[in-house]
C-alpha cells in the first residue's frame, strides 16, 4: 500500500475549474465553459463542453499513483480493444499522443459514452457480456503488461492489512479480532490459489463491476480501465454475479454460454471466486484508509473509520471464512 500520494494529502486542491478548462484547451480543442463533475474518487473525471461539438470526458490521474509507462499501457490496451471493434471507451489521440500534462496534472480525453445500468439478471445480457469479455481476454492474452501490477495476495491482502493496522485505523478493542482473522483468511486464500494452479495470467479489465459497464442500444460499453492489471480470467467474471448461490450459478452458466463462443475458460478458476471476493473486501478497507487524507473521501464515505464500520467489516470477513470452506460455484 505504499503510495507517494500519502505525502500529498490533498492532491487535487489545485485542480480548479479554470485549470481543468485550460488543460483541455491546451490539446487544441476549444471548451465552451460547461463543466460537469462525474462520479470518480481515485481520479477526477469531468464532462467538458466543446464549442460546436459533442462534449468530451477528461480524466485527471491521481498524482503519483501510476508511472507514465503504466498509463501508456492502459491506453494501448484500450486502443487495441477498440481497434478490434470491441465496445471499450478508449482515450482520444491528440497530436499523436493520448496522455497529456498541464499544470502538474496528467490527463486524458475520452469520447462521451451514454448508457444505462445493465440488467445482469437477464440471460441475454449475461450471454452478451460473456462473448465480449471472452474477446477482451483473447486480446489480453496476446502479451503481458510490463509496467502494470498483478492481482496477487500480497498487494490485495498483506499490504492493506498492514496499512490499516500500522496507521491506527482499526479500533484498539477490535484489533485482536482483526489481527487473528485476516491472516487466517489469507492463508486459506493462498491454499485456494495453490489448489487452482496452474493459473493463467492475462491482461484484464481488472475492475469489471456493473458500475463500469454502460448499456446502450448496441449493447455493453466497457469504461474505466484504470485498474487494468494481470490476473486470472475469473476476476472479470465474479463481480457480475449476484444473489443467492443458486442464482449466481445460473448467471454463471448464462455468462459462460457466451464466453465459450470465443474462448476457453478454465473451470478450476471458479475455486478463486470467494478468495477474490475476500481479497477485494480487505483491499477496499485499505484503499479507503490510504486515501483518507483526500478531503473527498471523508465527505463521500462518512461511515468509514467508525467503530460500527470495523465491527461490520470483521463480521463480513468472518462470513467469508465460511464461504471459503464451501465448494466452488457449480454450473446450473
Amino acid at each position: 500500500m505504499n503510495d507517494d500520494a500519502i505525502a500529498d494529502a490533498h492532491p487535487y486542491e489545485r485542480l480548479t475549474p479554470d485549470l481543468i478548462l485550460d488543460a483541455v484547451d491546451s490539446t487544441g480543442v476549444r471548451t465552451d465553459g460547461r463543466l460537469l463533475a462525474l462520479n470518480s474518487f481515485e481520479n477526477r473525471v469531468y464532462q467538458v463542453g466543446i464549442e460546436d461539438a459533442t462534449p468530451l470526458v477528461v480524466k485527471f490521474y491521481r498524482p503519483h499513483r501510476w508511472p507514465d509507462e503504466a498509463i501508456h499501457e492502459e491506453h494501448a490496451f484500450a486502443c487495441a480493444l477498440a481497434q478490434a471493434e470491441l465496445p471499450v471507451v478508449a482515450p482520444q489521440q491528440m497530436h499523436g499522443r493520448t496522455l497529456h500534462e498541464f499544470g502538474g496534472f496528467r490527463f486524458a480525453l475520452y469520447p462521451r459514452q451514454r448508457g444505462r445500468a445493465p440488467e445482469f439478471e437477464s440471460q441475454d445480457t449475461l450471454t452478451w457480456m460473456g462473448r465480449f469479455i471472452a474477446r477482451i481476454h483473447a486480446i489480453g492474452a496476446l502479451q503481458p503488461f510490463a509496467h502494470r501490477p498483478t492481482l496477487d495476495i500480497r498487494s490485495f491482502g498483506d499490504e492493506p492489512m498492514a496499512y490499516v493496522l500500522e496507521h491506527g485505523f482499526v479500533p484498539q478493542d477490535l484489533r485482536p479480532a482483526y489481527e487473528s482473522l485476516v491472516p487466517q483468511l489469507l492463508e486459506h486464500i493462498r491454499a485456494a490459489f495453490e489448489d487452482a494452479a496452474p493459473i493463467t495470467l492475462l491482461r484484464l479489465h481488472g475492475d469489471c463491476h456493473p458500475g463500469n459497464v454502460l448499456w446502450a442500444e448496441d449493447g455493453p460499453h466497457f469504461v474505466d480501465l484504470d485498474d487494468a492489471r494481470m490476473g486470472p480470467a475469473v476476476q472479470d467474471v465474479w463481480m457480475l454475479l449476484s444473489g443467492e448461490r443458486e442464482a449466481r450459478a445460473q448467471q454463471l452458466r448464462w455468462f459462460l454460454d457466451g464466453y465459450w463462443e470465443f474462448g476457453e475458460f478454465e473451470l478450476r478458476e471458479l475455486r478463486l471466486i470467494e478468495p477474490l471476493r475476500t481479497l477485494r473486501m480487505i483491499h477496499y478497507a485499505g484503499w479507503l484508509a490510504l486515501r483518507w487524507g483526500d478531503p473527498a473521501f471523508p465527505a463521500a464515505f462518512p461511515w468509514f473509520n467508525t467503530q460500527r464500520y470495523w465491527q461490520d467489516h470483521i463480521l463480513a470477513l468472518r462470513e467469508q471464512a465460511a464461504a471459503l470452506d464451501e465448494p466452488p460455484l457449480a454450473l446450473q
